[in-house]
């Protein structure tokens, strides 16, 4: 399927310092160096399209703040490791609800009754090595993504791994 498809997608993140964050009306938050997940829906006419708006704003190239993932994602810390998509399927509440609980309650939640749309890995994932910690949650949201496409009944349904900064 094209990205023009559209569906529900999954933002591993690597945060590589300590960060504070102001996020509209979030206000300031503080996070720990190390791996999150952030999960959202590209459902409208340009599809995943919104994904690479996202990893122009992780590249410093979108200086717009619309969403509370821009303030994570233009923070110099941090940067996308990869993307796992379910294409075709609006998944992300169901996504959101398989992942461990979100370090900002309300993150990316501001249109549904979730706690949270930001994952963050379990503090296993969050200390030791950078890259193991993003393989665990990177494997947490993928298998979210496949239980919650499965369960959609939609047998068009697909789930994928695309890579963070490319594109």
């Amino acid at each position: 399927m094209s990205d023009a498809a559209g569906g529900s997608y999954t933002l591993v993140v690597a945060l590589t310092d300590d960060t504070t964050v102001s996020a509209g009306a979030l206000g300031e938050y503080r996070l720990s160096a190390g791996a999150y997940a952030y999960t959202g829906s590209a459902l409208g006419a340009g599809g995943f399209s919104r994904v690479d708006r996202h990893r122009r704003t992780a590249r410093g190239d979108n200086d717009t703040r619309h969403w509370h993932v821009d303030y994570l994602l233009g923070h110099p810390a941090a940067r996308i490791d990869r993307v796992v998509r379910s294409v075709g399927v609006d998944v992300e509440c169901a996504v959101a609800e398989r992942l461990p609980p979100g370090p900002v309650d309300g993150f990316g939640a501001s249109d549904c009754g979730c706690p949270s749309h930001l994952a963050s890995g379990d503090q296993g994932e969050r200390s030791g090595d950078a890259n193991e910690a993003l393989d665990a949650l990177a494997e947490r949201a993928l298998a979210a993504h496949e239980a919650a496409a499965a369960s959609s009944g939609d047998p068009d349904a697909t789930v994928e791994v695309v890579a963070g900064s490319a594109e």
